[in-house]
């Protein structure tokens, strides 16, 4: 028999191991073969021929592994790709260039246990604080990690804003903003933020001005880098990139939504 038939032959044996209450005749060309590996290719054949089929069996499995790597790898270059360009032309390099909007908003970052913000963390707070003064936004809201009483990244930062002479009626806290969806899903529904400036770092901006839009905010990005970003930002934005897509596609409820707090009040009723 051909190569290919007797290929069709082995893999039809294979069949027969795995399903060995299975009856069937195979035909290769004009000659009929039992159901068995023996009668198929002779007792003196078996041997060589299992390791054909391991063989074949081998490489049909990687062919499968490496087709479905490449699918996976051309989802996230299209869902990174998508990102960027669609939020681009809502990123500043500039706070003269920014337009205005009701609140700049602060994303939560890695803070230190006696407190102190962290070199990235202190990047974003002071872009707000340009962003405050230049007259471009009227609050400031803070939003961060505070769900343990030993980690709390956002009372640091009101710490920081008043020190730097910000008013506190013009400070709010997110103490839920876990991550960047649960910070743009609460500055929606809690804060009732409908335009924002996100002071962030531009390895991050892309996907916080794309969510925020998503969820039907008029979002903005300030870029906030000082040089304190590291080769790793980019990389964990790749893949974080695919879960905030999730999140929107199946319309991801934060853990802790609330009272509403609105952002045109004032932040001293709202500690």
């Amino acid at each position: 028999m051909d190569e290919a038939r007797a290929d069709e032959a082995i893999l039809r044996a294979v069949s027969w191991r795995l399903a060995p209450t299975a009856r069937t005749v195979l035909a290769v060309g004009d000659a009929k073969y039992a159901d068995t590996p023996a009668q198929i290719f002779g007792e003196a054949e078996l041997g060589t021929s299992w390791r054909r089929v391991y063989t074949l069996l081998m490489k049909r499995l990687f062919f499968y592994l490496a087709y479905g790597c490449g699918m996976i790898l051309a989802v996230i270059l299209v869902i990174n790709a998508g990102i960027y360009f669609k939020t681009r032309s809502y990123i500043y390099n500039s706070v003269d260039d920014a337009p205005e909007a009701e609140a700049v908003l602060i994303p939560g970052a890695a803070i230190f246990p006696d407190g102190t913000l962290s070199s990235i963390f202190i990047d974003r707070v002071d872009m707000a604080i340009r962003v405050y003064e230049a007259g471009k936004v009227s609050k400031i809201l803070v939003s961060g990690d505070n769900s343990t009483v030993s980690h709390n990244e956002v009372n640091p930062v009101r710490t920081y804003l008043l020190k730097k002479g910000v008013p506190d009626k013009d400070i709010f806290l997110d103490h839920a903003g876990f991550d960047t969806y649960s910070s743009m899903y609460r500055a929606r529904d809690i804060f009732g933020v409908t335009s924002v400036l996100v002071s962030t770092q531009s390895f991050h901006l892309p996907r916080s001005v794309f969510i925020a839009r998503t969820l039907g905010i008029n979002a903005y990005g300030v870029n906030a880098d000082e040089g304190h970003i590291f080769f790793r930002n980019y990389v964990r934005e790749v893949l974080a990139n695919e879960k905030a897509m999730l999140d929107l596609t199946f319309h991801r409820q934060p853990k802790y939504l609330g009272d509403k707090i609105p952002i045109m009040g004032d932040g001293r009723n709202y500690p």
